[in-house]
Parts: C-alpha cells; structure tokens; sequence
C-alpha cells in the first residue's frame, strides 16, 4: 500500500508535534488516585500501569525521539501528585525533574507545551473532595505556584485537560457535594456532565483562578484549556437531542474559553444523536481498538464547532489520533483529518498547530491493548521503536511552511 501524499503546507510557525500524559507513560505514579483505582481490583481496570513506558526515567529517549523525527512541539503533562504527594509539602527534585525536562525540549529545538492536570490528582486530593471541595482551586494553586520557576521558558500552556470528560467521568465513580450523580437526564449512550454540577464549577473556578496566576508571573504565556470534541451528529428527529447534548459536553467548556489566549481541541470519533439517545450504524469491524468509529472527518468539524462557540480565539489541536494496531491505517487517518483541518484553515479559522495522540503506545486508563502511538516499546528494555506513522508524520512537519507575507 502506498502512503498518502503529505498534505499542502501549513503556514509558518504552525505547530507539529506528539502528545502524551504523565501518568500513561511515567510509571509508578504512587502517590495518585488513579494507581489506587489500578490496584483496587476494581472491575474497571483490566490491568495496572505500572512501569508504563518508564518515561520518568527515559525522557531524554522520548525527547530525541520527537527531535530525530522533525516535530518541533511536544506537549506533555506534570505531574500532581509527583511534586507535592502529601497537602502543603512541595517535592523540590520533583519540581527540578520537570524543568529538567522542559530544559531539554528546548536545548533540541522543541517547544514544550505543558500541561498542569491531565485526569489524575494527588490521592490526597482526591479524598478531600477533589474538585468539589471548598479549598479545591487555592490547593490547585499552591501547586501552580510550586512550578513558577520552572514555567519562565514555557510559552504554550495548559491548566485542565478535558474537563468536559472528567466532570462526566466524576458522575460514575464516587458521588461528589453537591453533584448531580443520577443519571437520568441522560438518554442511552449520551452520558452528561451534571447539569451545573459541582464539578463543573470546580474546573471552571481553577482554570481561570490559574490563568490569571499563570498570566501574572509569566505575562508572554499563552494559556488555556483544552475540550473534548465528539463531534456530534444528527437522524431526523434527533437534532434537538444532539443540540443539548452539545451545550452540555462541549458548549459550556468552550464558552469559558473566550477570553483565554487559545484553547485546545481534541477529536477522536464522531457521535450520531437520535431521537431516542446514540446511535451506530459503523460495521463493527471497521471500528477502532476503543470501540469509536473510524471518522477521521472528526477533526475538522470539531475545529468548526469551536469556532463556532469561542470566535477569534486561536485554536490548538492538542490531540488527534487512531487506536490501532494497523500503522498503514494510522497513516490514512491522520492524512484524512489533516486535509480536514487545512479546509477549515483555508475558511479562515485561526489555528496554531497539531499535536498527534499519541507519541507512544501508552496506558489508556485501564488497558494498554488500544495503541495510538507513533512509536512503540519494548515491556523489557523500554526501547523506543518509531513506526512508519512516526515517520510520515516527521516528514510533514520538516515539509516547507508558507510564508504569511505578501
């Protein structure tokens, strides 16, 4: 099979990288609540991470990796519960851990964009009430603030990853104050997040106490959140069901966005709405390692629905990618949302770059069999192995860019 042609170029000084999240690669991530879930014999969980791909300690592989393949951005997570385990005591080698790491995009050329919570926090935090605790955003703060030396270089950064899926996420596990924990304003298949839920107003009240803190300390920075698209989709009948469905998943995560300095856009799949909740009609065999829809169209309507909500406001993708273990597959997605993304660039919606999900095969909160990495690795030497995708992918980000000007 002969690769797709790499897309048009993308204007100068757009963004191309690879994403990934701490505690899907690190490893050995103790202190969180997500390694007490993985070793609670909960249902679930199919397996534990464990030593994941053990990027607390091989680091430097992944950033030679993402600079051997000619992406100029990396986006990666902090992790909480790494740099302050127990309340109020700050991990000062953990601190140093993640400049070290943010030192080393930029010695090779790589702009880092970090991200200060993505799912998981501090088992600590987590049984004081997580996001629903009166004191939540001052804790969330004192650890922003622990990072202050740290995030001087950082230009692109992140404060809540998806906070759209963990305020949906927070309905079915342990019942939050002042949460909305029964489902039934749900339809079938169309989980919501509680309707002015306790979580919600959590992320909300943190990502924007962070934003002024972050923008206070580092006045260059651009900072935002990023959501989770489902790029939702209607049968007759179903548009009034699908419309709500959008403003409660996306529409009110976005609406916070506006007055941020971009916001992230993540797509996956595409969600068909009918009158009567969810609806499939994909060939199962056709589907993806998680189970979603093969729709790399996703992408580019996920831009527009931003757009659409948050205006001017520039965009990232921050994630975009295919569970699966057919790489040539992997390629024709990421070629197809690609070319998406350029048609809604060329109508004029304003975006910064794209971020691939992942950079390696990692842990998908529960299993490590859905594999959306450019690059696998081997359980016993953790050596990296970049895959053809990585490759294509690398090609596209070293192609020429457009000059801007006239």
């Amino acid at each position: 099979m002969t690769a797709p042609a790499a897309p048009a170029p993308f204007p100068s000084g757009f963004l191309i990288g690879a994403s990934t999240a701490a505690h899907q690669i690190e490893g050995n991530n103790t202190a969180s609540d997500w390694w007490s879930l993985e070793n609670s014999g909960s249902a679930l969980v199919k397996e534990p991470s464990l030593d994941a791909a053990d990027s607390l300690h091989r680091w430097p592989d992944d950033l030679d990796l993402v600079a051997e393949l000619g992406f100029d951005s990396y986006r990666f997570s902090i992790e909480w519960a790494r740099i302050e385990p127990v309340p109020g005591r700050i991990s000062a080698a953990m601190v140093q851990h993640y400049g070290r790491i943010i030192e080393g995009c930029r010695v090779r050329g790589i702009e880092p964009v970090v991200t200060l919570h993505h799912f998981t926090v501090p088992r600590w935090f987590q049984a004081a009430g997580s996001w629903t605790a009166d004191d939540a955003t001052e804790r969330f703060l004192r650890y922003v603030d622990a990072l202050r030396a740290i995030l001087e270089p950082v230009r692109w950064a992140v404060t809540i990853n998806e906070p759209n899926i963990a305020a949906v996420m927070s309905r079915f596990s342990t019942a939050r104050k002042g949460d909305d924990v029964d489902a039934g304003h749900d339809l079938p298949g169309v989980p919501l997040p509680a309707p002015h839920g306790a979580t919600t107003a959590g992320f909300i009240e943190a990502h924007h106490a962070a934003t002024d803190l972050l923008h206070e300390q580092h006045p260059e920075m651009k900072v935002g959140w990023t959501v989770a698209s489902q790029a939702i989709g209607s049968i007759p009948g179903g548009e009034d069901v699908a419309a709500r469905w959008f403003d409660q998943v996306e529409g009110q995560f976005l609406r916070e966005s506006t007055g941020d300095d971009f916001v992230g856009v993540q797509s996956y799949t595409r969600n068909v709405i009918g009158p009567d909740g969810a609806v499939r009609d994909d060939p199962e065999e056709d589907r993806t390692l998680t189970g979603w829809e093969y729709w790399p169209a996703a992408l580019e309507q996920a831009v527009r629905d931003a757009r659409r909500v948050v205006g001017d406001v520039p965009i990232l993708v921050t994630e975009n990618g295919i569970a699966t273990d057919d790489d040539e597959r992997r390629i024709d997605y990421t070629s197809a949302a690609l070319a998406g993304l350029q048609r809604a660039m060329a109508d004029g919606i304003d975006v910064r770059g794209y971020l691939h999900w992942s950079l390696l095969d990692n842990y998908e909160w529960g299993s490590y069999r859905p594999t959306f990495g450019l690059a696998s690795w081997d359980p016993a030497t953790f050596d990296r192995t970049a895959k053809p995708s990585a490759r294509w992918l690398g090609a596209v980000a070293r192609s020429p860019r457009l000059d801007p000007s006239p």
